[in-house]
């Protein structure tokens, strides 16, 4: 089988040869730049450099290497518009090297780093001795936010997971980047046998608490139900006619559609199953059979923490895939969501524990950790593997190495 046939038949619940695998068709399914280098280092593999492509999370564009040593089956639409003109050298936190954006041009202050905003509003910081890029400034996080919301597209340019894009949100959405999008798309699809994702992301509850800020955002619902639900109408609205735009260019040459909503925490949802019938299914729903119905993608969900109570509603809006299956949350045991909602949902993660095994256990211990997952998540199909979220900067490459060829020599049916 290719490895676009391998996803498509998971996702459509049969047995292929063997279970696809996945590390970095999108955001949350990689390794970070760092561990990349000294997997690279471990391995011996000196060019090409490391390429930065998420800025934020600072995570690495899988290589070609990468992909063919690791039987890599699903890839970002986003690497398809890169060219080596548009990357700079870089130097990680670590010391190590890397290539970033050309137009990542972020203040150094403190041993550390400042990103401003359209405006020069300071939306982004990595502290020295820092990994990430934390958000410092929601645009409507004043008292009067929820009634002044608009221009809400300028609003949401000053938010730090806009103004920093991945590939290939990475330049503004012009008409004519988006034709560039689909001509990439194409030959993607026509020169690789790849399953193809794209991000679009449309989420509702995370641009809320982009915005508002999550202390703002949590009040709301709890008082404002009202006028949080004309602010997530908007916000809808804008989603739909993004989708509108974008989708009917790639139609045909994207298997994987990726949309987002963090809706969890290690220990559950973050608001109650009644508060997410009332306020997000609907919206979901409008939003993913819309997205559905224009590109003929599978519907991804990426949302993080412990959804379990949520997983019937989202079935319910529309989702065919469950990204990451943050398993060591509270009620995300392998067990309990294959027998549950094996038939309804494609698993994609799950595939090794990466909060506590991956980066402390040894070797043995991260392959049995995966054998065992498979020997859950494979039968009947339904299951693309990847580790639960990205691989941090502190995993040892041994154990990056031990996951990854264990997902793929344990993984035939």
């Amino acid at each position: 089988m290719t490895s676009r046939e391998r996803v498509l038949a998971a996702i459509a619940h049969k047995e292929p040869d063997r279970v696809p695998l996945d590390h970095g068709s999108m955001r949350s399914t990689g390794i970070m730049a760092i561990a990349y280098n000294r997997l690279k280092a471990h391995l011996g593999v000196g060019e090409p450099p490391t390429l930065l492509y998420d800025l934020i999370q600072q995570l690495a564009q899988p290589d070609a290497w990468y992909l063919d040593r690791f039987h890599v089956d699903a890839i970002d639409l986003g690497r398809a518009l890169t060219t080596p003109q548009e990357w700079k050298p870089w130097t990680l936190p670590d010391g190590s090297p890397a290539m970033a954006p050309a137009w990542f041009c972020p203040e150094r202050a403190d041993g550390g780093l400042l990103v401003r905003g359209p405006g020069g509003t300071i939306i982004g910081r990595m502290p020295a001795g820092a990994l990430f890029i934390d958000q410092c400034y929601w645009p409507l996080s004043a008292p009067e936010g929820l009634d002044s919301y608009e221009p809400l597209p300028e609003k949401m340019s000053q938010v730090m997971w806009s103004a920093i894009g991945a590939p290939p949100w990475d330049r503004p959405a012009t008409d004519a980047r988006l034709e560039e999008i689909g001509r990439a798309a194409r030959h993607l699809h026509d020169t690789t046998e790849y399953a193809i994702s794209l991000s679009v992301g449309c989420n509702l509850f995370e641009w809320s608490q982009f915005l508002f800020g999550m202390e703002n955002l949590y009040l709301y619902l709890a008082s404002e139900k009202r006028k949080l639900a004309r602010f997530l109408d908007r916000l809808t609205e804008l989603h739909l006619e993004y989708l509108s735009r974008i989708l009917p260019k790639v139609r045909g040459s994207v298997e994987i559609l990726v949309v987002g909503d963090d809706l969890g925490m290690q220990t559950g949802p973050q608001m109650s199953r009644a508060t997410y019938r009332e306020l997000f299914l609907p919206r979901h729903k409008r939003i993913y059979n819309h997205a559905r119905d224009l590109s003929g993608a599978h519907i991804f969900l990426h949302c993080c923490g412990g959804v379990y109570q949520l997983i019937p509603d989202l079935i319910e809006a529309g989702v065919e895939i469950l990204n990451p299956v943050q398993t060591g949350a509270r009620h995300m045991e392998p067990e309990r969501l294959k027998r549950e909602f094996g038939h309804d949902l494609t698993f994609w993660g799950g595939g090794c524990d990466t909060q506590g095994l991956l980066a402390s256990g040894t070797p043995e211990q991260v392959r049995d950790d995966v054998r065992r997952r498979l020997e859950i998540f494979m039968p009947g199909g339904g299951y693309v593997w990847n580790q639960v979220h990205n691989v941090m900067a502190d995993v040892p490459p041994e154990n990056v190495v031990a996951m990854l060829e264990t997902a793929h020599e344990f993984g035939c049916y």
